[in-house]
This record gives C-alpha cells, sequence and structure tokens, in this order.
C-alpha cells in the first residue's frame, strides 16, 4: 500500500513537472516570435546584430548562473552545444536579412523533421506514430500558415533558412543530452560565441549606433533571446528534444500576430487553417503524450 502511494507520488509529480517544462517551452517560444520585427528594424550586418544581441543576452545568462550560484562548466559536451546555437543565431538572423521573416521562421521549424533523422541515424531512436504524425500535422499547418507569403524568390535566404532548422535540431538534441548542471553552460557558451563572430564584422561595417538599432537589441537580447533560452534550459530536463520543438512551434504562429499589430497585416484564410491544425495538433499530442508517460510509469 505505502509503495502505491508513493509511485503514485512520484508519477503526480513527474507529470506537474513536465507540464510546467510545456508551460517554460510555450512562455519561450512566444518571447522568441518578436525577432522578426526587431530584427528588421535594425540596419545592420546579420553577424553584427546577432553578435550583439548574444552579447546582451550573454549578460542575462551569466547574471541567472551568479544568481543561482551555478559552475560555469567548459567541456567537449558544452562547447559543442554552445557553436550549434551560435550557427542557429547566426543562420537565422542571415535569413531574416536575405529572404521574408515569415519565410525564415517557417523555414527554421523544418527542426521537427531533423530532429527525427538525427535521432534514428545517431542515435538509433524510435518513434511512436503519434510522433510521427505530430510532425507531419505541424509541419502542414505552418506551411498552410505562410501559404500566401512563402515566396519562390530569396533563394539563398531560403537555403540559409533551412539551415538554420537543421541547427536548430541539433541545439535541441545536444542540450536536451546534456547533463543538468551543464545545459546552462551550453546556452552561455552559444551566447559568447556568437558574440566573437560579431567582432570582426563591427570593424568592417562600422554599423551606426543609433536610438532604434540600440534599444531593439536590448528588447532582442532580454526578452527574444536571454529569458527564453533561460526557461528553455530548465525546460528540456523534462521535455524531450521532439517535445520542445513542436511546442517552438508555436512561434511561427504567433509571429504574424505581432506583425498584424505593429504592420498592419492580417494573415489569410490559409494562415487560418494552419493555426488550427497547429494548435490542435500540438495540444492533442501534449495530452496523449502525457497520458502515454502515466501509462508507461
Amino acid at each position: 500500500m505505502a509503495a502505491c502511494l508513493l509511485q503514485g507520488a512520484y508519477q503526480v509529480k513527474t507529470l506537474s513537472k513536465k507540464n510546467l517544462a510545456i508551460l517554460q517551452m510555450l512562455i519561450c517560444a512566444s518571447l522568441w516570435s518578436i525577432a522578426g520585427i526587431f530584427i528588421k528594424l535594425i540596419p545592420w550586418s546579420p553577424f553584427v546584430i546577432s553578435g550583439t544581441r548574444s552579447a546582451v543576452s550573454g549578460i542575462v545568462v551569466f547574471a541567472y548562473i551568479k544568481i543561482k550560484k551555478m559552475p560555469v562548466i567548459a567541456n567537449k559536451r558544452t562547447l559543442i552545444s554552445g557553436l550549434v546555437m551560435c550557427l542557429v543565431y547566426t543562420c537565422f538572423v542571415t535569413a531574416n536579412k536575405l529572404t521574408t521573416a515569415a519565410n525564415a521562421i517557417v523555414l527554421q521549424f523544418t527542426a521537427p523533421v531533423f530532429i527525427m533523422i538525427f535521432s534514428a541515424l545517431f542515435f538509433k531512436q524510435k518513434f511512436s506514430r503519434a510522433d510521427l504524425l505530430a510532425v507531419i500535422f505541424t509541419l502542414a499547418g505552418i506551411s498552410l500558415f505562410f501559404l500566401d507569403q512563402l515566396t519562390p524568390g530569396h533563394l539563398l535566404g531560403n537555403i540559409v533558412g533551412i539551415f538554420s532548422g537543421m541547427f536548430m535540431a541539433g541545439m535541441y538534441i545536444t542540450i536536451g543530452n546534456a547533463d543538468s548542471t551543464e545545459r546552462m553552460s551550453c546556452v552561455f557558451f552559444g551566447q559568447v560565441m556568437t558574440a566573437i563572430v560579431a567582432v570582426p564584422f563591427i570593424f568592417i561595417t562600422k554599423p551606426q549606433v543609433t536610438t532604434i538599432p540600440a534599444l531593439s537589441i536590448i528588447i532582442l537580447g532580454v526578452f527574444q533571446l536571454g529569458i527564453p533560452y533561460i526557461l528553455f534550459a530548465k525546460a528540456v530536463e523534462y521535455c524531450p528534444p521532439l517535445a520542445c520543438s513542436l511546442l517552438g512551434a508555436m512561434e511561427p504562429l504567433l509571429n504574424p500576430i505581432w506583425v498584424a499589430i505593429f504592420n498592419g497585416e492580417t494573415p489569410g484564410i490559409y494562415a487560418l487553417f494552419g493555426g488550427i491544425i497547429v494548435v490542435a495538433t500540438v495540444t492533442l499530442w501534449c495530452v496523449f503524450g502525457n497520458k502515454d508517460s502515466r501509462t508507461g510509469d
């Protein structure tokens, strides 16, 4: 009897942590979604934007590490994770400059497909039919959402956007597989490496620092990168890479809402159908995923 009660208490505690991780990931995706608006306001090189944004974010993450009295761990795993994050940031900002913000976001969210490919190839991981259907419906919904905006032009930007999705998949996997004591260090080194990449481009391009770009960089560094990645590092402990990626699909759904509010652009009928598909898919996947977890325990 006591053993049953203990097992039940453990399952409830685990479930509540999973639900908290889902909430953290949804907040994270919501904050990520403001990237397109502010990146477009900054007339700098994408390398400078990405690096200065990460410099601000690095300060936020380092402050959190110090407040929580966490160690900064420099080893093979954290440095590789940091490098992958650096590639995600650089490719995403570059794609935003070379193509539309909608293109950059929708192409970055090919990440679930790459997660499944990488996990199958390198970790021999098998996925359930529900996982496969969730990925298919999520990508289909996102594609519908941007059907009116995903133009055949901007070829280079679209290619960079796909690479951004590939590297984002690597980020989810490397940080998701890191030890709980290493994850925040992974995030911190990602910011540091990206900031270092920007240094030579600052001297080459000599960007003009005016009020709007400076404020945009601070907003991006603190609210679009720093705080969300702290939440992400906490969420991945109880939310596996594929789950984080699917929950992160809230970002391309919310981005056009901000565009509609600030730029007056409204989504069409395809976008509305795509939004319904993605929200329903992610919701059902989360509900049945938690149910499967309880059954498995």
